[in-house]
This record gives structure tokens, C-alpha cells and sequence, in this order.
């Protein structure tokens, strides 16, 4: 059992004690993150005179090959080990000799796994919001494509007004838009340095924390040591953005899952993104949908693990902390598999637009324009709301649509109907009318999607690293 402390103690952790508390396992994926952070470390010790320029250079080179090994398949890392950390350090002892043992000099493997861990998380902020960028531009590579496609808008779930699939994926841009900026907001809040924080109060070590801080390029190093080694709130929000993802991740699923249903018709799943049924050959099921949709709950579940371990937790350091790492792991894998999956399903999906706008004709959609159309007449809105639910009444009865009503018909319920109004009802009317910003015309839709190219090409990372 290899660990960084015993010198107090007169007896062997007990096996089993040493197993619960060892990290290894999981901590592992942190392998590079740890190199990084003792390379920055050693460069500042050596700057600051507390250890020799030759001295930092042989810490750095042996810890860059022991990663590179790693890496590379050489070397294994082991539950020998109690955590990354004593993997890291027992390794660049074994290679380099004593002057490996000066590394953690000035240094607590608190603020340690305190800078690892952010250093993680920082990179998964950025892959994440990667992800979601790229699913943005498939979203509005279809809103493009789509902005005469007729269809149904729903409110609880019922058929309502007509728009376009434009429009209807538009809603969904703007709630990945909103991830990408509380992923931003998270990337600049947590971008401070914990390395040299200690245990929790500082070190007597001359520590240059500001150069520490730019090699790894954060702003500058956090301003409180007790802070430093016992914040995960980056974690809580990171988690928390996640959540609201997978949130619209889900909707979005739920309603490829109704659009792919016979009843409705409206979409066609590739084959590479759908699978069949073990005894009923006719399926073609959205299981990728629906698995995503499924886990939203464990997305979910992470957050709220890591809100209540750090629930009533003492300043500074407690060793509960050590709990935020595999909840967090695992959501972070959740997600961006769940974001290529669906960017995936959702670039390969065609869109049936004729049963698009049947389905929006036959639900009566244009009922309002309708009663809109006798307002400009004259009629009062109220009388004019009464005479069209009556029409639909009627026309339920039938089994038509108000398009299918005669002219003749029409007039038995307002001799203010005419010609007209067919026009005045059609889909294509009933839409282009609608050209307030956020509305879904034509025209109103291309200063949005123009808008939106626009967004995608001034990227906020491309203006962080510049």
C-alpha cells in the first residue's frame, strides 16, 4: 500500500479501511490534470529559489515521461496505489531519487486534488460546450432548410396555431444558446487557482502563487486558502448546467418519440440511429431517444449527490469531498455521449413535411385567423371567437377541415365570410402574417437564423484563447 503519510502512525492501515478510502480507481482520469499542475509547481519552486533550477528540471522531465508512459501503455497505474497523487510522486521517486521527494514542497495534497480536479473540470466545460455548439449548427442547418415547412404548434399538447419547423426548432436553439452561456459564466467563475493554498492556510514557502496561476492559464489564484481547498461549487453549477442540457435534451427527445409514431408520421429515423423489435418485425423503435431521455434522471441524481454531501460540511477540507468525483465523472460522460448521439440522430432524420401540414390543416390551426378574419369585417372578437368554435364543431362532426368548407357552407354561420377567405386562412397566409421578431414568418425567420449563423461564427472560446 503506497501512500504519502505514515510517519505518525505505528501500525498499517487496515486493508479494508485502506480500500474505502483509496481513490485510485476513479482518480485515475485525473492523471494528466495532476502532471500538469506538479509541472507548474516545480517551475515556481525553482523561480523562487526554494529549490534548484537543475532540481525542477529533472522534477519536470521525470514527470512528464512517467505521464508519457502512462499514455503510451508503458506503465500501468495500479490500486497499489492510494490515489493519483502517491502514483504520480512514488513513480518520479523510483526514477529520479530523492530530489522527486522536494515536489511537495510548499504543497498539500489538498489544494492538490483542489487543482486537479479544477483543471478537469475546466477542460470538460469546454468539451461540453463544444458539443452543444455543434449540435446548435445542425439545429439551425435544418431551420435553414425549413422555413416554409409547415406543421402544427401545440400548446398541451394539443394542435393550436400553424408554424414552421423552422420556428419550432428555433425554440430549441435558443435553449442550447442559453447552456452555452451558463457554461461560459461557469468557465469564467471558476477559472482561479487553488495551488498553493496548502492545507488550508497558505504555507510559510515564498510561493510566487500568481506565476503558478498563469502557466496553467487561470486569471490569477484564488484569494482565500480555506476557500480554496474546500469549494466544489464549479462542480454544483457544472452539474447543474448538465441537468438543464440534459433537460432540453429531453424535451427534444420526447418530441422526436411522438413525431416518430405512426400516428403521427412526421419524421423518418435512420436506420444507424433506430432499432427493431426482437419478435414484432414491422418496429423501428427510437430507443436512442428514449435512452437519452432516460438519462436525464441520472444527470440529475449527480447534482443532487454532490449538493448533499457538501450540505453542512465544516471549513476547510473534509474527506466527504472525495465523493465528487465519481458523480461527476459520470455525468460528464452522460452528457457528451448523450449530445453526439442525439446531434447525430437529429443531422440524419428527414422530415415528412406533407403529413407536416396536413396534420396542421386538419387541427384546425388556422381557427383563429379565422375568427381574426371576421374581426376585420366588423364582428366583435368575442362573437367572432363563438361563431368559428361553432364551425369547428361542425366541421369535427364531418371530418373536414374549415379549408374544406364551401363557400356556401360558410355563410350559414357569417354572411361576412367571402371569397377571400380561403386565402386568408391558408397555412402559408396564416404564417407569413406572423413578422414580429420571434414570430414565425418567413421573413421575421431569416433575421433570426441570420442572427443566429452569426452567433455560432463569433465563438467565445475563439476570443478566451486569442
Amino acid at each position: 500500500m503506497a501512500q504519502l503519510w505514515g510517519g505518525r502512525f505505528t501500525k498499517e492501515t487496515d486493508k479494508k479501511v485502506y480500500d474505502f478510502n483509496a481513490s485510485i480507481n476513479f482518480d485515475k482520469r485525473l492523471m494528466e490534470r495532476d502532471c500538469e499542475g506538479s509541472v507548474a509547481h516545480a517551475a515556481m519552486l525553482a523561480k523562487c529559489g526554494i529549490i534548484t533550477k537543475e532540481e525542477s528540471t529533472k522534477i519536470i522531465d521525470g514527470l512528464v515521461a512517467v505521464k508519457n508512459d502512462v499514455l503510451e501503455g508503458k506503465l500501468e497505474i495500479t490500486d497499489a496505489y492510494e490515489d493519483i497523487h502517491s502514483f504520480m510522486e512514488a513513480k518520479l521517486i523510483e526514477r529520479i531519487g530523492d530530489t522527486g521527494k522536494k515536489l511537495h514542497t510548499g504543497r498539500s495534497r489538498n489544494d492538490q486534488v483542489a487543482l486537479d480536479m479544477k483543471l478537469y473540470t475546466r477542460l470538460e466545460v469546454l468539451y461540453v460546450d463544444a458539443a452543444v455548439k455543434k449540435l446548435l449548427g445542425t439545429i439551425l442547418d435544418i431551420m435553414t432548410e425549413n422555413t416554409d415547412t409547415y406543421m402544427p404548434g401545440f400548446t398541451h399538447l394539443q394542435k393550436a396555431q400553424p408554424v414552421t419547423l423552422a420556428h419550432h426548432l428555433g425554440a430549441y436553439f435558443e435553449m442550447f444558446k442559453r447552456d452555452r452561456d451558463r457554461l461560459k459564466d461557469i468557465f469564467h467563475r471558476m477559472n482561479y487557482c487553488p495551488l498553493g493554498a496548502g492545507a488550508l492556510a497558505g504555507t510559510t514557502y515564498p510561493l510566487d502563487r500568481d506565476m503558478t496561476a498563469s502557466l496553467m492559464g487561470f486569471y490569477g489564484p484564488t484569494l482565500n486558502s480555506m476557500d480554496s481547498v474546500s469549494d466544489r461549487d464549479y462542480l454544483i453549477e457544472f452539474l447543474a448546467a448538465l441537468s438543464i442540457i440534459s433537460m432540453h435534451l429531453s424535451r427534444f427527445c420526447e418530441e422526436i418519440i411522438v413525431w416518430n409514431t405512426n400516428e403521427y408520421r412526421f419524421i423518418e429515423l435512420d436506420d444507424a440511429f433506430s432499432t427493431g423489435s426482437s419478435i414484432m418485425p414491422q418496429k423501428k423503435n427510437p430507443d436512442i431517444a428514449e435512452l437519452v431521455r432516460g438519462k436525464t434522471g441520472r444527470v440529475y441524481g449527480a447534482l443532487m449527490s454532490l449538493l448533499t454531501t457538501m450540505k453542512g460540511l465544516p471549513l476547510a477540507y473534509n474527506k466527504d469531498m472525495q465523493e465528487d468525483k465519481e458523480v461527476s465523472f459520470d455525468a460528464i460522460d452522460t452528457v457528451k455521449t448523450c449530445l453526439d448521439l442525439f446531434e447525430g440522430m437529429l443531422a440524419t432524420t428527414k422530415f415528412n413535411k406533407d403529413n407536416m401540414a396536413k396534420s396542421a390543416v386538419n387541427g384546425f390551426t388556422n381557427a383563429t385567423d379565422a375568427a381574426d378574419y371576421l374581426v376585420k369585417k366588423g364582428m366583435p372578437f368575442r362573437d367572432a371567437h363563438k361563431v368559428i368554435g361553432e364551425l369547428v364543431l361542425y366541421c369535427i362532426d364531418e371530418g373536414i377541415s374549415i379549408d374544406d368548407c364551401s363557400l356556401t357552407k360558410l355563410k350559414e354561420f357569417s354572411e361576412l365570410f367571402d371569397a377571400d377567405v380561403y386565402d386568408e386562412i391558408s397555412l402559408k397566409t396564416c404564417v407569413s402574417k406572423r413578422l414580429t421578431i420571434g414570430a414565425p414568418g418567413m421573413e421575421a425567420m431569416k433575421k433570426i437564423i441570420a442572427v443566429s449563423r452569426d452567433y455560432l461564427e463569433h465563438d467565445w472560446q475563439d476570443s478566451e484563447f486569442e
